[in-house]
Protein backbone atom coordinates (compact mmCIF):
# COMPACT_ATOMS: atom_id res chain seq x y z
CA UNK A 1 0.00 0.00 0.00
CA UNK A 2 2.83 2.05 0.61
CA UNK A 3 4.51 1.49 -2.35
CA UNK A 4 1.30 1.91 -4.79
CA UNK A 5 0.61 5.51 -2.69
CA UNK A 6 4.26 6.90 -3.37
CA UNK A 7 3.79 6.17 -6.98
CA UNK A 8 -0.05 7.40 -7.19
CA UNK A 9 1.90 10.89 -5.59
CA UNK A 10 4.67 10.55 -8.23
CA UNK A 11 1.84 10.24 -10.93
CA UNK A 12 0.63 13.58 -9.84
CA UNK A 13 3.91 15.78 -9.77
CA UNK A 14 4.44 16.25 -13.58
CA UNK A 15 0.74 17.49 -13.84
CA UNK A 16 1.25 19.94 -10.81
CA UNK A 17 4.80 20.82 -11.13
CA UNK A 18 6.01 20.93 -7.88
CA UNK A 19 4.60 21.58 -4.06
CA UNK A 20 3.03 24.85 -3.94
CA UNK A 21 -0.68 26.65 -3.27
CA UNK A 22 0.80 28.45 -7.10
CA UNK A 23 0.27 25.33 -8.91
CA UNK A 24 -3.74 24.74 -8.11
CA UNK A 25 -5.53 26.27 -10.59
CA UNK A 26 -9.36 27.53 -9.07
CA UNK A 27 -12.59 27.10 -11.32
CA UNK A 28 -15.09 29.79 -12.11
CA UNK A 29 -18.51 28.61 -12.42
CA UNK A 30 -20.91 31.31 -14.98
CA UNK A 31 -23.83 32.98 -13.64
CA UNK A 32 -25.97 35.21 -16.08
CA UNK A 33 -26.43 37.83 -13.33
CA UNK A 34 -25.19 41.46 -13.27
CA UNK A 35 -26.29 42.06 -10.25
CA UNK A 36 -24.63 39.43 -7.84
CA UNK A 37 -25.40 41.11 -4.77
CA UNK A 38 -27.42 44.06 -3.43
CA UNK A 39 -26.86 46.07 -0.06
CA UNK A 40 -29.92 47.99 1.11
CA UNK A 41 -28.58 50.18 3.82
CA UNK A 42 -27.88 47.39 5.67
CA UNK A 43 -26.71 47.80 9.53
CA UNK A 44 -23.46 46.00 10.91
CA UNK A 45 -23.39 45.77 13.88
CA UNK A 46 -21.17 44.26 16.42
CA UNK A 47 -22.55 40.89 18.51
CA UNK A 48 -24.16 43.21 21.21
CA UNK A 49 -25.63 45.12 19.05
CA UNK A 50 -23.46 48.64 18.81
CA UNK A 51 -23.91 50.17 15.60
CA UNK A 52 -20.78 50.54 13.53
CA UNK A 53 -21.71 51.06 10.36
CA UNK A 54 -24.50 51.42 7.74
CA UNK A 55 -23.68 50.28 3.86
CA UNK A 56 -26.07 52.44 2.19
CA UNK A 57 -27.60 51.45 -1.32
CA UNK A 58 -24.51 49.67 -2.89
CA UNK A 59 -24.08 46.51 -5.44
CA UNK A 60 -21.89 44.01 -6.18
CA UNK A 61 -22.16 43.31 -10.09
CA UNK A 62 -20.38 40.45 -11.99
CA UNK A 63 -16.52 41.03 -12.47
CA UNK A 64 -16.68 43.23 -8.85
CA UNK A 65 -13.01 42.83 -7.45
CA UNK A 66 -13.93 45.05 -4.29
CA UNK A 67 -11.59 45.93 -1.67
CA UNK A 68 -12.96 46.91 1.27
CA UNK A 69 -10.89 49.10 3.30
CA UNK A 70 -11.01 50.90 6.83
CA UNK A 71 -9.22 50.65 10.19
CA UNK A 72 -9.21 47.97 12.11
CA UNK A 73 -12.01 47.51 14.61
CA UNK A 74 -14.19 49.10 11.66
CA UNK A 75 -16.78 46.47 10.82
CA UNK A 76 -14.82 44.55 7.87
CA UNK A 77 -14.93 41.02 9.03
CA UNK A 78 -18.33 41.61 10.51
CA UNK A 79 -19.63 42.41 7.05
CA UNK A 80 -17.88 39.65 5.11
CA UNK A 81 -19.83 37.40 8.45
CA UNK A 82 -23.22 38.91 7.51
CA UNK A 83 -22.46 39.04 2.91
CA UNK A 84 -21.50 34.92 3.89
CA UNK A 85 -24.73 34.26 5.83
CA UNK A 86 -27.00 35.95 3.00
CA UNK A 87 -25.86 33.81 0.78
CA UNK A 88 -25.51 30.96 2.43
CA UNK A 89 -29.12 31.02 3.89
CA UNK A 90 -31.12 33.40 1.64
CA UNK A 91 -34.23 32.95 3.44
CA UNK A 92 -32.61 34.18 6.96
CA UNK A 93 -30.05 36.60 5.12
CA UNK A 94 -29.65 39.70 7.30
CA UNK A 95 -31.74 42.74 6.79
CA UNK A 96 -30.91 44.78 3.57
CA UNK A 97 -29.03 41.77 1.88
CA UNK A 98 -30.21 40.10 -0.96
CA UNK A 99 -27.99 37.68 -2.67
CA UNK A 100 -28.89 36.18 -6.19
CA UNK A 101 -30.16 32.83 -6.46
CA UNK A 102 -27.16 31.68 -9.08
CA UNK A 103 -24.60 32.99 -6.04
CA UNK A 104 -22.03 30.00 -5.66
CA UNK A 105 -19.49 30.96 -2.61
CA UNK A 106 -15.81 30.48 -2.24
CA UNK A 107 -15.20 31.83 0.97
CA UNK A 108 -11.95 31.93 2.90
CA UNK A 109 -10.60 33.49 6.12
CA UNK A 110 -7.91 34.74 7.62
CA UNK A 111 -7.70 31.80 10.51
CA UNK A 112 -9.14 28.98 7.39
CA UNK A 113 -12.34 28.71 9.72
CA UNK A 114 -13.91 26.39 6.66
CA UNK A 115 -11.20 23.75 7.88
CA UNK A 116 -12.01 21.82 10.86
CA UNK A 117 -8.63 21.03 12.49
CA UNK A 118 -10.07 17.56 13.89
CA UNK A 119 -10.36 15.94 10.04
CA UNK A 120 -7.84 14.74 8.19
CA UNK A 121 -7.47 16.76 4.78
CA UNK A 122 -8.16 13.24 3.11
CA UNK A 123 -11.49 13.41 4.98
CA UNK A 124 -11.92 16.89 4.50
CA UNK A 125 -11.84 16.42 0.60
CA UNK A 126 -13.99 13.35 0.18
CA UNK A 127 -16.51 14.67 2.85
CA UNK A 128 -17.86 17.85 0.83
CA UNK A 129 -16.71 16.68 -2.63
CA UNK A 130 -18.08 13.59 -4.67
CA UNK A 131 -14.62 11.89 -5.29
CA UNK A 132 -13.27 9.00 -4.35
CA UNK A 133 -10.62 7.97 -2.19
CA UNK A 134 -8.43 7.54 -4.95
CA UNK A 135 -8.54 10.72 -6.69
CA UNK A 136 -8.89 12.39 -3.46
CA UNK A 137 -5.15 11.68 -2.97
CA UNK A 138 -3.98 12.46 -6.66
CA UNK A 139 -5.94 15.99 -5.23
CA UNK A 140 -4.43 16.61 -2.36
CA UNK A 141 -0.55 15.12 -3.85
CA UNK A 142 -0.95 17.65 -6.69
CA UNK A 143 -2.11 20.74 -4.59
CA UNK A 144 1.33 19.80 -2.55
CA UNK A 145 0.24 17.55 0.55
CA UNK A 146 2.28 14.04 0.42
CA UNK A 147 0.48 10.90 1.62
CA UNK A 148 1.54 11.25 4.62
CA UNK A 149 0.47 14.36 5.39
CA UNK A 150 -3.37 13.33 3.97
CA UNK A 151 -4.05 11.25 6.76
CA UNK A 152 -2.91 13.50 9.93
CA UNK A 153 -5.27 15.85 11.80
CA UNK A 154 -5.25 19.32 9.86
CA UNK A 155 -4.01 21.24 12.86
CA UNK A 156 -0.84 19.13 12.57
CA UNK A 157 -0.03 20.89 9.33
CA UNK A 158 2.03 23.90 8.45
CA UNK A 159 0.25 27.01 7.78
CA UNK A 160 1.44 26.87 4.13
CA UNK A 161 -0.08 23.49 3.95
CA UNK A 162 -3.58 24.50 5.35
CA UNK A 163 -3.59 27.33 2.88
CA UNK A 164 -3.03 25.17 0.26
CA UNK A 165 -5.84 22.58 1.32
CA UNK A 166 -7.96 26.01 1.71
CA UNK A 167 -7.43 26.56 -2.01
CA UNK A 168 -8.05 23.29 -3.23
CA UNK A 169 -11.36 23.19 -1.16
CA UNK A 170 -12.47 26.55 -2.98
CA UNK A 171 -11.07 25.17 -6.38
CA UNK A 172 -14.04 22.09 -6.40
CA UNK A 173 -16.68 24.33 -4.63
CA UNK A 174 -16.08 26.10 -8.25
CA UNK A 175 -17.65 29.61 -7.07
CA UNK A 176 -18.77 32.48 -8.84
CA UNK A 177 -18.00 34.99 -6.34
CA UNK A 178 -15.28 35.29 -3.84
CA UNK A 179 -15.52 36.16 -0.34
CA UNK A 180 -11.54 36.64 0.98
CA UNK A 181 -10.72 37.63 4.42
CA UNK A 182 -7.09 38.05 4.55
CA UNK A 183 -6.39 35.72 1.83
CA UNK A 184 -2.70 35.49 1.25
CA UNK A 185 -1.85 35.71 5.29
CA UNK A 186 -0.35 31.91 4.68
CA UNK A 187 0.39 31.84 0.75
CA UNK A 188 3.49 31.30 -0.93
CA UNK A 189 4.36 33.87 -3.62
CA UNK A 190 3.43 31.46 -6.22
CA UNK A 191 0.42 30.64 -4.47
CA UNK A 192 -0.50 34.65 -4.27
CA UNK A 193 0.67 34.95 -7.71
CA UNK A 194 -2.21 31.99 -8.68
CA UNK A 195 -4.70 33.99 -6.47
CA UNK A 196 -4.06 36.66 -8.53
CA UNK A 197 -4.62 35.29 -12.02
CA UNK A 198 -7.46 33.44 -10.98
CA UNK A 199 -9.50 36.97 -9.45
CA UNK A 200 -8.46 38.78 -12.48
CA UNK A 201 -10.38 36.19 -14.51
CA UNK A 202 -13.22 37.96 -16.23
CA UNK A 203 -15.76 35.36 -14.99
CA UNK A 204 -14.03 36.31 -11.59
CA UNK A 205 -16.07 38.27 -8.83
CA UNK A 206 -15.17 39.03 -5.48
CA UNK A 207 -15.43 41.13 -2.10
CA UNK A 208 -12.42 41.01 -0.35
CA UNK A 209 -10.35 42.34 3.10
CA UNK A 210 -6.51 42.49 3.11
CA UNK A 211 -3.63 44.36 4.40
CA UNK A 212 -1.25 43.33 1.73
CA UNK A 213 -0.96 47.02 -0.45
CA UNK A 214 0.10 45.02 -3.81
CA UNK A 215 -2.35 42.49 -3.35
CA UNK A 216 -5.07 45.18 -3.33
CA UNK A 217 -3.77 47.31 -6.00
CA UNK A 218 -3.05 44.41 -8.45
CA UNK A 219 -6.48 42.84 -7.93
CA UNK A 220 -9.09 45.80 -7.03
CA UNK A 221 -11.01 47.49 -9.69
CA UNK A 222 -13.21 49.23 -6.88
CA UNK A 223 -12.92 50.30 -3.57
CA UNK A 224 -15.28 50.60 -0.24
CA UNK A 225 -14.18 52.59 2.66
CA UNK A 226 -15.81 52.04 6.23
CA UNK A 227 -15.90 55.88 7.20
CA UNK A 228 -17.57 58.07 9.81
CA UNK A 229 -20.13 55.02 10.33
CA UNK A 230 -21.06 54.71 6.31
CA UNK A 231 -19.79 52.65 3.86
CA UNK A 232 -18.73 55.06 1.03
CA UNK A 233 -16.78 54.46 -2.48
CA UNK A 234 -13.29 55.84 -3.83
CA UNK A 235 -11.63 56.08 -6.96
CA UNK A 236 -8.69 54.37 -5.76
CA UNK A 237 -7.28 53.06 -2.24
CA UNK A 238 -4.16 55.56 -2.40
CA UNK A 239 -5.43 58.44 -0.44
CA UNK A 240 -6.18 55.74 2.30
CA UNK A 241 -3.04 53.73 2.30
CA UNK A 242 -1.26 57.43 2.94
CA UNK A 243 -3.33 58.23 5.97
CA UNK A 244 -2.53 55.00 7.31
CA UNK A 245 0.96 55.20 7.07
CA UNK A 246 4.40 54.68 5.41
CA UNK A 247 3.79 52.33 2.32
CA UNK A 248 3.49 48.30 1.78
Amino acid sequence: MKARAERLEDAAKPAHLERSAGTIRLTNRATHAKVLVTLEDAAVETPDRRLLFKTGKQFIGKGDRIVLLGPNGSGKTRLVTMLRAGIEDPDAAPAGIKATQSLVLGYCDQALAGLDDAETPMRAIVRRFDVGDQRARTLLAGAGLAIEKQSRRIEELSGGQKARLGMLVLRLTEPNFYLLDEPTNHLDIEGQEALEEELLDPQASCLLVSHDRNFVRNVGNRFWLIERKRLVELDDPEGFFAAAGATG
